[in-house]
């Protein structure tokens, strides 16, 4: 099985505003950039995805993503992530009703793209499944079958919400670069540590980051 992945990418200007201990305003933006450019490339790398469709209003973001050969979805409900998603979802599955359909963080900087193969060959077992953040309560990505809702939950507790809503948990061993989004210091030393993307690492070498 092979799959469309969504990934959502909120306004540059208003991202990552926990990393303001880490990154001040001016490089902020940069950063998320950097982080979705890196997330977006291993993606389209990965040999289970077919494409990918971000969902973002942020102009520069929409060029940056498109050149890597992201296909850019305008994020018209501009109603949150939730909404994003199932927007996404809904653009990608009006012209191939049938794909399966993962939506994935836009902040996983370390990602591999074999790690991320066998999350979604795992997933490809289940009707729906998520994979847990690195932190245990949140949910880094969410699948689901041809055919079936995505019906995202991401937010606060969405590790928790996800597996209330049916969906399967995946609990796989050594696939930490899908598990580890960054939001805020701490986490960016992590991704840090399991070697993250060139887009990060040159932007990141700007930083001084306790602990590196």
């Amino acid at each position: 099985m092979q799959w469309t992945l969504v990934i959502p990418v909120k306004p540059l200007a208003r991202a990552k505003s926990r990393l303001s201990d880490t990154a001040h305003d001016g490089v902020r933006p940069g950063l998320a950039l950097a982080f979705a450019q890196d997330t977006v490339a291993a993606a389209l790398a990965c040999p289970a995805v077919k494409d990918v469709a971000v969902v973002t209003d942020d102009a520069r973001a929409g060029r940056e993503l498109a050149a890597l050969g992201a296909r850019i979805v305008a994020d018209e409900p501009s109603g949150g992530l939730n909404a994003a998603l199932a927007h996404g979802a809904a653009v990608v599955r009006a012209e191939r009703p049938e794909c399966a359909v993962a939506a994935l963080n836009a902040d996983l900087p370390a990602l591999r793209p074999l790690e991320l193969s066998r999350v979604l060959d795992a997933a490809a077992e289940f009707p729906r499944a998520f994979l847990a953040d690195a932190a245990a309560i949140g949910t880094t990505l969410l699948a689901a079958a041809p055919g079936l809702e995505l019906l995202p939950a991401f937010g606060p507790d969405s590790r928790a919400r996800h597996r209330a809503s049916g969906a399967v948990e995946l609990r796989l061993a050594a696939v930490d670069s899908v598990r580890q989004d960054v939001d805020t210091g701490g986490d960016l030393r992590t991704a840090l540590a399991l070697g993250v993307g060139a887009r990060t690492a040159a932007v990141a070498a700007q930083l001084l980051i306790p602990g590196q």
